[in-house]
This record gives structure tokens, C-alpha cells and sequence, in this order.
């Protein structure tokens, strides 16, 4: 994970050079494969944004999203634009996705069209990031002064492969009988969901509602919307880039911080034990401590390690076959990184090494070691 960057990722230009304006001293990046990206810093001057163009869809979405995690190992993608309302949510107001529905998937029998969709959940802690900035308003600040203040809803997306804009086809019923609690229809949230899901990176969907997917697309109405849909979507991402990139940065947000207020905290273990961390406070001296099993000192070894403890989680249920797979695929390119020796190559081990640690992020005692693996290898020299 890059800690101080966060990608962003639009499927118009009329999205992208609204979260563009916005961005201090934005200078091109190249990536090997010609997608070209504009890496700038965010209103704050704390942390950058790498911006990208992936054009309409869920499989282009998908693709660059994978690609812009790979290059950039961000700490969160965000894709950012507008979106029709399914129901009564007003033009201009900001909906960011709990979950997303890819309610393209089903399967057509004789009476009817049943649903059989995927499912993406918006990870907690953006979630709950993403509440706080809706209570406070602050990021509002930023929005079109001459327009009323948008509100922010939390709520699932709907996303598939058509354009939606009608609010009386056999589609647009169906939709809204199936998916009942969508508050917005569009055409990437499914496909970048995914990406995050199987590159372990936390994603969020943030879109603004410029129009009701009624059949006014395309229409006056429309056309005045959508810049201001945009504008208040990308100044909530931006906002909600900057909370994250400094959590990142916060003491109150790490794993290992149990103790506040001058309470006492007993741990007992059996083995060998490391002091994490202590504090004094009063009269009172705070130690966190962690029971481990003996790991090998040499990095290679230790990768050897991971990698077993990694089948044993497997074996056991706790992770499940696709992240297994992945996971495994950037241990190979640590591994590979780490061999060559050379400082481009330590370079490849870390990045691959904190894509895993995403991955595995729930577990919390295996993601530590990766954390410690990764400390490592940026002191080989």
C-alpha cells in the first residue's frame, strides 16, 4: 500500500476534469501499457490522487481498475461520476455505495427472468469514513457556492451493462422490483467492485445523481445536471481521499493501540514474547504484547513462512479460494523481486507484499507478519 495515494478513477471526461480542477500541479503518468494517468495533490496539499479515464462499462472499469492497483498499490480506489436515480433521491445530491449490484446476472426460464446477481460489499471503514463526512457537511464547502448544499445517502448501486432511461420498460420494472433498495442505476461499479475484491484493495463508489433514469437523459435538464452532479461527486471523493490517506498516518487507527486513558491492559502468553508497544502514563507503565511462533530471520525464509501459514488459513476456511490464489501469485512476486537482488527489484517485493497484506487484512496476525516482512526488506540493502 502507497500510504500517501489514493486513485481515483472516472468513465467520462466531463467526470474527470471535474475531480481534475480540483487537484494541485497535476503532471502525466505513463503506464507501460498506454493508459495514461494524472497524478496530482490533493486541495489540502496531504496526499496525491492518481487520476485515470477508463471509459463506459463494467470490463474496461474492471480492467484499468486492476491496473491502476498494480501500478499505484493505493491505499483506497475510488470511482467517481454521475449516475441516474432510481427512486426520489434529488439531482445533485451524492449517493456512495454500501453495495453493489451486478443485476445483469440471471437466468431466463419460462416464466420470466430470474436474478441471479454478484454482490460487492463496500468495506466498514470506508463506510463508516464516508458517514462522518456526510454528518459534518465540511466537504461541502467545496461544492458550486450558488447551488443549495447536496445531501449524501449510503445506500446500494446498481450497476450493469445498458444505459437506463426509462422508468416504464420491461427492464427498468424489473429492475426496480428486484433491486427495490437501489438508490442509483450506472455502468462500472460492478466491474471495479470486483477488481478491488480480487486485488485486496478497498474500493468506493461515490456518484452524484444527474438525472431519474426516466427517459430525460440527453434532454436540457440533463445537460445542466450533469456538471453539477459531477462537481459535488468529486468534491465528496476528494474529501472523503484525504480522511483516508490520513488515517493512514493516525495512531488512533493501528491495530496494536488497546490502551487509552490510563487504562491497564493484562495480556498473557505462552513462548516466546515481543514487546510491541508501551507507554507511561501516571504511575501506571502499558505494555501490548504479542505471542508468536518462532519465524525465521532470513527474508527468503520468512517468505517460505508466510507462504505456509497462508495454506494453513486456506486449509482451515478462514480465506477463501480466489484470494488464496491471489495471494499466493504476490508472495511468487516478492519472492522473484527479493532474488534479483537489486534495489528495483526490493521495490517490486514491497509493493507486492503490501498488495497481500491487503488481501489478508482480516486476519490480523498474518497481516502483521506481512507488515514485519515488509519493514525488512526495505532495510536489505
Amino acid at each position: 500500500m502507497n500510504d500517501d495515494i489514493v486513485v481515483v478513477l472516472t468513465a467520462l471526461n466531463l467526470e474527470y476534469e471535474a475531480v481534475r480542477e480540483r487537484l494541485l500541479a497535476p503532471e502525466p503518468y505513463h503506464h507501460t501499457r498506454g493508459t495514461r494517468f494524472e497524478i496530482g495533490t490533493l486541495p489540502g496539499g496531504r496526499g496525491r490522487v492518481a487520476l485515470g479515464l477508463t471509459g463506459k462499462g463494467n470490463q474496461s472499469s474492471a480492467v484499468l481498475a486492476e491496473r491502476a492497483i498494480h501500478e499505484f498499490s493505493p491505499v483506497a480506489l475510488l470511482f467517481v461520476g454521475v449516475a441516474g436515480a432510481l427512486w426520489d433521491t434529488p439531482l445533485g445530491d451524492v449517493v456512495v455505495a454500501t453495495h453493489v449490484y451486478a443485476y445483469h446476472g440471471g437466468t431466463s426460464e419460462d416464466d420470466g427472468l430470474k436474478a441471479r446477481p454478484r454482490v460487492w460489499e463496500s468495506p466498514h471503514g470506508i463506510g463508516q469514513t464516508a458517514a462522518h463526512l456526510a454528518r459534518t457537511g465540511e466537504w461541502s464547502r467545496r461544492t458550486p457556492p450558488d447551488r443549495p448544499r447536496p445531501g449524501v445517502h449510503q445506500g446500494p448501486i446498481a450497476a450493469g451493462e445498458i444505459v437506463q432511461n426509462s422508468s416504464v420498460s420491461r427492464e427498468a420494472e424489473w429492475i426496480r422490483r428486484t433491486y427495490n433498495d437501489a438508490l442509483a442505476v450506472e455502468m462500472e461499479g460492478a466491474g471495479v467492485a470486483q477488481a478491488g475484491h480480487l486485488s485486496g484493495s478497498p474500493v468506493a463508489i461515490v456518484r452524484g445523481i444527474s438525472d431519474r433514469a426516466d427517459g430525460t437523459k440527453a434532454t436540457e435538464s440533463d445537460r445542466s445536471w450533469q456538471p453539477i452532479a459531477a462537481a459535488n461527486a468529486a468534491a465528496f471523493a476528494l474529501a472523503l481521499a484525504e480522511e483516508l490517506i490520513a488515517q493512514e498516518d493516525s495512531p488512533t487507527m493501528r491495530k496494536d493501540d488497546h490502551s487509552r486513558d490510563g487504562g491497564s491492559v493484562t495480556n498473557t502468553a505462552h513462548g516466546n514474547v515481543g514487546i510491541q508497544a508501551g507507554h507511561v502514563s501516571g504511575s501506571t507503565f502499558h505494555v501490548s504484547f504479542a505471542a508468536s511462533e518462532e519465524e525465521p530471520g532470513d527474508v527468503a525464509d520468512r517468505l517460505t513462512f508466510l507462504r505456509e501459514e497462508l495454506a494453513r488459513e486456506h486449509s482451515a476456511g478462514n480465506i477463501d479460494g480466489d484470494t488464496h490464489e491471489a495471494a499466493s501469485a504476490e508472495l511468487d512476486i516478492a519472492g522473484k523481486g527479493i532474488g534479483e537482488g537489486t534495489p528495483e527489484g526490493r521495490k517490486v517485493s514491497v509493493l507486492a507484499l503490501k498488495r497481500l497484506r491487503g488481501l489478508i487484512g482480516e486476519l490480523a496476525s498474518l497481516a502483521a507478519k506481512v507488515g514485519a516482512l515488509i519493514t525488512a526488506v526495505k532495510g536489505l540493502s
